[in-house]
Protein backbone atom coordinates (compact mmCIF):
# COMPACT_ATOMS: atom_id res chain seq x y z
CA UNK A 1 0.00 0.00 0.00
CA UNK A 2 2.64 2.42 1.51
CA UNK A 3 4.59 1.43 -2.11
CA UNK A 4 1.52 1.99 -4.45
CA UNK A 5 0.88 5.46 -2.58
CA UNK A 6 4.89 6.46 -3.06
CA UNK A 7 4.88 5.50 -7.03
CA UNK A 8 1.72 7.61 -7.43
CA UNK A 9 3.00 10.17 -5.87
CA UNK A 10 6.63 10.49 -8.08
CA UNK A 11 4.17 10.33 -11.03
CA UNK A 12 2.37 12.97 -9.72
CA UNK A 13 5.81 15.18 -9.17
CA UNK A 14 7.13 14.05 -12.76
CA UNK A 15 3.68 15.22 -14.06
CA UNK A 16 4.08 18.39 -12.67
CA UNK A 17 7.45 18.91 -13.09
CA UNK A 18 9.26 22.65 -14.43
CA UNK A 19 12.70 22.13 -15.33
CA UNK A 20 14.77 25.05 -17.23
CA UNK A 21 18.15 25.28 -17.48
CA UNK A 22 21.14 24.66 -20.37
CA UNK A 23 20.08 21.35 -22.25
CA UNK A 24 22.87 18.18 -22.90
CA UNK A 25 21.16 16.42 -26.30
CA UNK A 26 21.33 12.87 -25.67
CA UNK A 27 19.15 11.84 -29.32
CA UNK A 28 16.55 13.48 -31.25
CA UNK A 29 14.25 13.27 -29.00
CA UNK A 30 15.86 13.05 -25.42
CA UNK A 31 17.72 15.68 -23.46
CA UNK A 32 19.50 16.31 -20.27
CA UNK A 33 18.22 19.11 -18.64
CA UNK A 34 18.96 20.28 -14.78
CA UNK A 35 20.60 17.07 -13.98
CA UNK A 36 17.09 15.42 -15.17
CA UNK A 37 17.00 12.96 -18.26
CA UNK A 38 13.94 14.29 -20.47
CA UNK A 39 11.98 12.30 -23.32
CA UNK A 40 9.91 14.28 -24.98
CA UNK A 41 6.13 14.07 -25.13
CA UNK A 42 4.23 12.77 -28.19
CA UNK A 43 7.25 12.26 -30.33
CA UNK A 44 9.78 9.80 -31.85
CA UNK A 45 12.80 10.38 -33.83
CA UNK A 46 15.46 7.94 -35.53
CA UNK A 47 18.13 6.02 -33.40
CA UNK A 48 21.71 7.67 -33.51
CA UNK A 49 22.51 4.52 -35.38
CA UNK A 50 19.46 4.34 -37.92
CA UNK A 51 19.50 5.19 -41.82
CA UNK A 52 17.09 6.19 -44.25
CA UNK A 53 17.61 6.87 -47.77
CA UNK A 54 16.98 9.72 -49.81
CA UNK A 55 15.17 10.79 -52.46
CA UNK A 56 17.76 8.86 -55.07
CA UNK A 57 17.65 5.87 -52.58
CA UNK A 58 20.66 6.38 -51.28
CA UNK A 59 21.65 5.44 -47.44
CA UNK A 60 22.17 8.68 -44.83
CA UNK A 61 22.20 9.06 -41.54
CA UNK A 62 19.11 10.37 -40.37
CA UNK A 63 19.69 10.01 -36.75
CA UNK A 64 22.57 11.63 -36.56
CA UNK A 65 20.62 14.68 -38.80
CA UNK A 66 17.84 14.32 -36.59
CA UNK A 67 20.28 15.27 -33.17
CA UNK A 68 22.09 17.33 -34.83
CA UNK A 69 19.39 19.58 -36.24
CA UNK A 70 17.87 19.13 -32.21
CA UNK A 71 21.61 20.37 -31.16
CA UNK A 72 21.28 23.41 -33.31
CA UNK A 73 17.79 24.66 -32.59
CA UNK A 74 18.32 24.64 -28.99
CA UNK A 75 22.07 26.32 -28.87
CA UNK A 76 23.16 27.76 -26.20
CA UNK A 77 20.27 28.72 -25.41
CA UNK A 78 18.01 27.83 -21.93
CA UNK A 79 15.69 25.32 -22.19
CA UNK A 80 12.43 25.01 -20.35
CA UNK A 81 10.18 21.76 -19.80
CA UNK A 82 6.71 20.78 -18.20
CA UNK A 83 6.59 17.45 -17.38
CA UNK A 84 3.64 15.67 -18.44
CA UNK A 85 4.27 12.56 -17.12
CA UNK A 86 6.83 9.63 -15.87
CA UNK A 87 7.99 6.16 -18.10
CA UNK A 88 9.16 3.05 -17.27
CA UNK A 89 12.68 3.96 -17.11
CA UNK A 90 12.22 6.86 -14.59
CA UNK A 91 12.46 9.31 -17.41
CA UNK A 92 10.45 12.91 -16.79
CA UNK A 93 8.33 12.94 -20.37
CA UNK A 94 7.74 16.69 -20.68
CA UNK A 95 6.83 19.20 -23.81
CA UNK A 96 10.16 21.83 -23.67
CA UNK A 97 10.80 24.92 -25.50
CA UNK A 98 13.65 27.39 -26.36
CA UNK A 99 12.91 30.98 -27.01
CA UNK A 100 9.04 30.42 -27.33
CA UNK A 101 9.20 27.34 -29.77
CA UNK A 102 8.37 24.25 -28.46
CA UNK A 103 10.79 21.30 -29.68
CA UNK A 104 8.44 18.31 -29.56
CA UNK A 105 6.51 20.28 -32.53
CA UNK A 106 9.10 21.75 -34.32
CA UNK A 107 11.03 18.28 -34.54
CA UNK A 108 7.78 16.88 -36.18
CA UNK A 109 7.13 19.72 -37.97
CA UNK A 110 10.81 19.91 -39.64
CA UNK A 111 10.25 16.26 -40.46
CA UNK A 112 13.21 14.88 -38.10
CA UNK A 113 10.41 13.24 -35.93
CA UNK A 114 7.21 11.66 -36.13
CA UNK A 115 4.35 11.42 -33.92
CA UNK A 116 4.35 8.49 -31.43
CA UNK A 117 0.84 7.42 -31.73
CA UNK A 118 0.94 5.00 -29.30
CA UNK A 119 1.26 7.40 -26.36
CA UNK A 120 -0.45 10.24 -28.15
CA UNK A 121 -2.04 11.90 -30.92
CA UNK A 122 -0.50 15.24 -30.06
CA UNK A 123 1.26 15.44 -33.52
CA UNK A 124 -0.31 13.84 -36.01
CA UNK A 125 -1.74 16.50 -38.03
CA UNK A 126 1.60 18.26 -38.09
CA UNK A 127 3.55 14.88 -38.95
CA UNK A 128 0.88 14.69 -42.04
CA UNK A 129 1.65 18.36 -42.77
CA UNK A 130 5.24 17.49 -42.70
CA UNK A 131 5.18 14.57 -44.69
CA UNK A 132 3.08 16.20 -47.44
CA UNK A 133 6.36 18.81 -47.64
CA UNK A 134 8.59 15.71 -48.19
CA UNK A 135 10.90 17.58 -45.51
CA UNK A 136 13.81 15.67 -43.58
CA UNK A 137 13.34 12.50 -43.37
CA UNK A 138 10.11 12.33 -45.69
CA UNK A 139 12.64 13.14 -47.96
CA UNK A 140 12.37 9.75 -48.78
CA UNK A 141 11.81 6.70 -46.92
CA UNK A 142 12.62 5.63 -43.48
CA UNK A 143 11.64 2.43 -40.85
CA UNK A 144 9.76 3.84 -38.15
CA UNK A 145 11.80 4.04 -35.07
CA UNK A 146 9.86 1.86 -33.28
CA UNK A 147 10.29 -0.49 -35.86
CA UNK A 148 13.82 0.09 -36.38
CA UNK A 149 14.13 -0.70 -32.37
CA UNK A 150 11.83 -3.87 -32.25
CA UNK A 151 13.86 -5.14 -35.35
CA UNK A 152 17.45 -4.77 -33.65
CA UNK A 153 15.94 -6.36 -30.57
CA UNK A 154 15.18 -9.01 -32.23
CA UNK A 155 18.62 -9.65 -33.98
CA UNK A 156 20.70 -8.64 -31.05
CA UNK A 157 18.52 -11.47 -29.03
CA UNK A 158 19.85 -14.35 -31.60
CA UNK A 159 23.80 -13.56 -30.09
CA UNK A 160 22.60 -12.70 -26.52
CA UNK A 161 23.04 -15.70 -23.55
CA UNK A 162 19.39 -15.06 -22.49
CA UNK A 163 17.45 -13.57 -26.12
CA UNK A 164 15.64 -11.92 -23.57
CA UNK A 165 18.30 -9.97 -22.19
CA UNK A 166 20.37 -8.69 -25.08
CA UNK A 167 21.29 -5.27 -23.56
CA UNK A 168 25.35 -5.02 -22.81
CA UNK A 169 26.81 -3.86 -19.71
CA UNK A 170 29.90 -2.53 -20.55
CA UNK A 171 32.51 -1.39 -17.64
CA UNK A 172 34.68 0.83 -19.75
CA UNK A 173 38.84 1.71 -18.88
CA UNK A 174 37.69 4.73 -16.74
CA UNK A 175 35.31 2.42 -14.44
CA UNK A 176 32.36 4.26 -15.98
CA UNK A 177 28.82 1.61 -16.30
CA UNK A 178 27.76 2.21 -19.32
CA UNK A 179 24.67 -0.08 -21.20
CA UNK A 180 24.18 -0.40 -24.77
CA UNK A 181 21.08 -1.15 -26.57
CA UNK A 182 21.04 -2.56 -29.78
CA UNK A 183 20.08 0.60 -31.08
CA UNK A 184 21.02 3.41 -29.53
CA UNK A 185 24.43 3.18 -29.30
CA UNK A 186 27.49 2.56 -31.78
CA UNK A 187 29.38 0.40 -29.95
CA UNK A 188 26.78 -2.21 -29.39
CA UNK A 189 28.36 -4.75 -31.95
CA UNK A 190 32.18 -4.14 -31.25
CA UNK A 191 31.43 -4.30 -27.22
CA UNK A 192 32.21 -7.33 -25.47
CA UNK A 193 30.76 -8.54 -22.38
CA UNK A 194 33.12 -10.01 -19.82
CA UNK A 195 31.35 -10.95 -16.83
CA UNK A 196 34.51 -12.11 -15.16
CA UNK A 197 34.61 -8.11 -14.86
CA UNK A 198 31.63 -7.57 -13.28
CA UNK A 199 30.01 -6.69 -16.73
CA UNK A 200 26.70 -7.87 -17.20
CA UNK A 201 23.37 -8.46 -20.04
CA UNK A 202 20.28 -6.39 -19.06
CA UNK A 203 16.37 -7.53 -20.14
CA UNK A 204 15.27 -3.65 -20.09
CA UNK A 205 16.90 -0.39 -19.60
CA UNK A 206 14.82 0.24 -16.61
CA UNK A 207 17.13 -2.44 -14.97
CA UNK A 208 20.47 -1.08 -16.15
CA UNK A 209 19.66 2.00 -14.60
CA UNK A 210 19.01 0.55 -11.16
CA UNK A 211 21.60 -1.24 -11.17
CA UNK A 212 23.90 1.68 -11.69
CA UNK A 213 24.48 1.84 -15.37
CA UNK A 214 24.27 4.92 -17.75
CA UNK A 215 23.44 5.21 -21.29
CA UNK A 216 26.20 6.66 -23.76
CA UNK A 217 26.96 10.20 -23.94
CA UNK A 218 26.48 11.24 -27.88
Amino acid sequence: MFLSIWTSLCLVNAANAELSGPARVIDGDTLEVAGERIRLHGVDAPELSQRCKDEKGKNWHCGDQASNALLEKIGQEKVSCKGTGQDSYGRTIAVCSVSGSELNSWLVEQGWAVAFRRYSTDYVDTESKARSQRVGLWVGSFEMPWEYRARLWDEASNSAPDPNCPIKGNINRKGERIYHTPWGSRSYKRTKIDTRKGERWFCNEAEAVAAGWRAPFR
